[in-house]
């Protein structure tokens, strides 16, 4: 045997091992949700692109799922039919309060989340994803829920000496959205201090799949082309196109989440990068699309990143399953149909 073909067969076997893995922690998750048939979960954001596929994983699961979402950037359409839906603003403390009475988990998506749009229009986007994080957890808090799920960023990183970014290293925002999801991690970890609310915070990197943004001048970008690419225009690359992201799949996004809830090791303010643990250039997701391609200006923005997801592994039990080439492929055949 080659060494070629030795190495083949057992990178075969580890994904082979990995998928029994999460399907093992699938069966898990979904017993204990079924051991508290119709608990009450909610989830703010729930009609956007990561909280609506979340949502539909929940209903699977048996769990009783309030949406909380203003449609300023979620979808009616996106909401599971069988969720309770609010049309409500997480920067109203008020309006949220009645809403999370009753529930033991509390995942919060909702957002403005752009880099581009937060340089723009820092005030706004303060108020959504400062202020209203804070609402969300005195809310919670007051409910006595479970956990708070908390969605937050690897735009925390910034740029960084080094690769790949782990937990550890020191927060470096470059943009006002980066420093707004940081300052939601603080609030989380101080409210579990302080409060005694369990709180958990998982730092995406560049999630694409189902329900992608592809509208808007800061569409995700993997959206982005697969849009330009349907109304045959030029994929717009920004500067060189050589600049990396550690792109995820949504449906490894919402299996870090429901593992996060149910973990009975976390809920301190831990903090966990969920990211595939591979980063592609922005010229390889152009190539993997296929079609023409048109640069232009650079904007500000991190260069690379990459994550190191050893501790999510570790302590969740999480194992990202979907490659980026399967991951645009499916991609494709959903924009054709």
């Amino acid at each position: 045997m080659t060494k070629k073909n030795s190495t083949t067969k057992k990178t075969a076997r580890s994904k082979r091992a990995a998928r029994s893995r999460n399907a093992a922690r699938l069966q898990n998750a979904t017993q204990e949700s079924k051991k508290a048939k119709n608990e009450k979960v909610v989830v703010t954001g729930g009609a956007g692109f990561i909280g609506s596929n979340l949502v539909d994983a929940l209903i699977e699961n048996g769990y009783e799922v309030h949406v909380i979402d203003n449609l300023s950037g979620g979808k009616m359409e996106n909401v599971n039919p069988k969720a309770v839906f609010h049309k409500k603003d997480i920067r109203n403390l008020e309006d949220i309060k009645p809403i999370m009475a009753g529930a033991t988990y509390v995942f919060h998506l909702a957002a403005l989340p752009r880099v581009q749009y937060s340089i723009e229009h820092p005030t706004e986007t303060n108020e959504v994803n400062v202020n209203g994080t804070l609402n969300v957890l005195i809310a919670a808090h007051e409910a006595k829920v479970k956990k708070v799920i908390y969605s937050a960023s690897s735009s925390a990183y910034g740029d960084q000496p080094v690769m790949p970014l782990r937990e550890e290293m020191p927060a470096n925002p470059k943009s006002p959205y980066g420093l707004q999801q940081y300052i939601g991690e603080l609030s989380c970890r101080l409210w579990s201090g302080v409060y005694g609310l369990p709180t958990v915070c998982l730092r995406y990197f560049n999630v694409y799949g189902p329900r992608f943004d592809a509208d808007g001048a800061y569409a995700l970008v993997i959206g982005k082309f697969l849009k330009q690419v349907s109304e045959g225009k030029p994929m717009t690359i920004t500067g060189d196109g050589k600049q990396t992201r550690d792109f995820t799949h949504v449906s490894d996004v919402v299996m870090a989440n429901i593992l996060a809830a149910l973990s009975p090791k976390v809920g301190e303010g831990d903090v966990f990068n969920i990211g595939a643990g591979q980063n592609q250039s922005i010229n390889k997701i152009a190539s993997l699309i296929g079609g023409p391609v048109e640069h232009i200006p650079a904007r500000l923005e991190p260069h690379d990143t990459l994550a190191d997801n050893s501790k999510a592994r570790k302590i969740l039990g999480w194992v990202p399953m979907v490659s980026i080439e399967k991951g645009i492929a499916d991609l494709k055949k959903e924009v054709r149909k």
